[in-house]
């Protein structure tokens, strides 16, 4: 197998590809894929508003991007320990930054309501680079370090990080509306768990073992190699494809104040609340929605309910009129 045959980088030798990781590449790959064909579906209407960003799919959403990031992490190790190959990363940081840049004038472009300033591809880069003052230290020092990061969105955020310059950190009392919103905290968590669990890996003599997992077909190694290019690709070509479908069988148009009203109730009841008290607490949201131009953002996506402040706070002020 390839693997048992050592080359150089940067002048260094490395170690056997571990084939493995490639396949869980792979694997995230299309995972992301469904997910992302659920929210092109909603797009063009054939799913309710907020099918994509609520309930288990926000759930998934979340764990895709976490295992991204735990494998960005993991071959950082991998490929830098105990060595920084500096000509190597300094490549592969240069291109994942091109395509970070190339996905935010695209949506800027195409949807500058809800454009991607800080993706994933923006949080592999930006944490890849604070993940060099890590590659030496011990593994508890990162898991710790990592474990802050995660908790710290969950005990403080701050006015002071609203202003756009900082929006990246994810510290903002008022979260953006982005498509791809992946900031530092906490997603940085994961991408150091990766690099603690690669040190761990590392140091108990596993990297031989991995290199022998069993990997999958090659078509999933395959696309896991090249897993940039198929991110880049994968979603405009959902879309053409959902947009084909459109024309063959378009969706149903549902009225949007009905399918509003619709969504509304039905997850008001499943909070435990009477008929009565939702369907008041709907119409008056519904009410408010119109008048701010808040209720087609809403029904498209482009905000988010848990998250915005303006329908947090008419939700508020609804839910205390309805009592």
């Amino acid at each position: 197998m390839a693997a048992d045959h050592q080359t150089t980088v940067d002048g260094l030798p490395t170690s056997p590809r571990i084939e493995a990781l490639d396949a869980a590449r792979g694997l995230a790959l299309i995972a992301m894929a469904t997910y992302h064909l659920t929210w092109d579906f909603e797009f063009f209407g054939y799913l309710e508003p907020g099918t994509a960003t609520s309930g288990w799919l926000k759930i998934y959403a979340r764990a895709i991007a976490a295992s991204f990031l735990f494998l960005a992490g993991f071959s950082l190790i991998l490929a830098h320990y105990p060595v920084l190959k500096a000509r190597s990363f300094a490549k592969r940081l240069a291109v994942i930054v091109a395509a970070a840049l190339a996905i935010t004038v695209a949506t800027a472009i195409a949807i500058p309501e809800s454009m991607i300033f800080f993706g994933i591809l923006h949080a592999i880069a930006a944490g890849s680079l604070i993940g060099l003052a890590f590659l030496r230290l011990p593994p508890f020092v990162t898991l710790a370090v990592a474990v802050a990061a995660i908790a710290l969105p969950n005990f403080y955020r701050s006015e002071i990080f609203d202003a756009p310059a900082l929006l990246f950190i994810g510290l903002s009392q008022h979260l953006p509306r982005s498509n791809d919103y992946v900031p530092l905290l906490p997603w940085i968590g994961a991408l150091l768990i990766g690099m603690a669990a690669a040190r761990i890996a590392i140091a108990a003599g596993w990297r031989a073992a991995l290199a022998k997992m069993p990997a999958g077909p090659g078509w999933l190694r395959l696309a896991g190699r090249n897993s940039l290019i198929v991110y880049l690709l994968h979603q405009p070509l959902l879309i053409a494809v959902v947009f084909m479908i459109s024309i063959i069988a378009p969706p149903q148009k549902e009225d949007p104040m009905q399918s509003y009203l619709a969504s509304c109730e039905k997850a008001c009841l499943a909070e435990g609340s009477d008929a009565t008290l939702c369907n008041r607490f709907c119409g008056c949201t519904l009410e408010r929605l119109q008048q701010q131009s808040l209720l087609s953002p809403l029904q498209s996506g482009a905000i988010l309910p848990d998250q915005d402040e303006r329908i947090l706070k008419l939700a508020r002020e609804c839910s205390a009129i309805s009592q």
